[in-house]
């Protein structure tokens, strides 16, 4: 299980790589101190959501299409009760919304290679009122393709050259291709 401790290190580690992004970042850590369990999809105003950057080649970068939001996004979705950590639930959200065989996914790095913070329009259909996400996004590479989409999650997924796929879902998409740069 997920801890708060583990959210509040990652967290850390990442604002010790990019310390310009602390005032972005500067509600999440208050919230954090609450002592509130984030970890959980149920607490509001936030929680904590995974996302994975894939790269093949170093030039690509693999993108969904959000059944729900119908929008282009990298894989991710809200942790798991039995997810171990977030680098872990991000992989989680990768194999599952994608298909792709998790024996051909390598993290990048074990810094996440984006933190978000972000809210999230009401969806009464599942109960839920507007309220924020605090996205962890970690860098993976491969050299495979994608399986089967989760059809109840996801209606396409799809390989984008790394500028269109920075156009289409802004600048996070750089950090994971510079979090590959890291291992070279």
């Amino acid at each position: 299980m997920i801890t708060n401790g583990e959210v509040a290190a990652a967290l850390s580690a990442y604002l010790a790589l990019h310390p310009e992004e602390e005032s972005a970042l500067s509600e999440p850590l208050q919230l954090l101190r609450t002592g509130m369990d984030v970890t959980s999809r149920r607490t509001l105003p936030m929680h904590v959501t995974a996302g994975a950057l894939l790269v093949r080649h170093g030039r690509e970068i693999l993108l969904i299409k959000h059944r729900a939001y119908q929008i282009l996004l990298q894989p991710g979705g809200h942790v798991e009760p039995t997810d171990t950590g977030l680098l872990e639930a991000a992989a989680r959200e990768l194999v599952e919304e994608t298909g792709i065989d998790p024996s051909t996914v390598t993290p990048s790095f074990d810094v996440p290679a984006y933190i978000e913070y972000g809210l999230v329009a009401a969806r009464p259909d599942k109960g839920e009122p507007a309220h924020h996400h605090l996205d962890f996004g970690y860098a993976f590479t491969t050299e495979a393709d994608a399986g089967h989409i989760q059809e109840s999650e996801v209606t396409y997924a799809g390989w984008f050259p790394v500028a269109e796929a920075e156009r289409l879902v802004g600048r996070r998409i750089a950090r994971a291709t510079d979090a590959t740069a890291l291992l070279r």
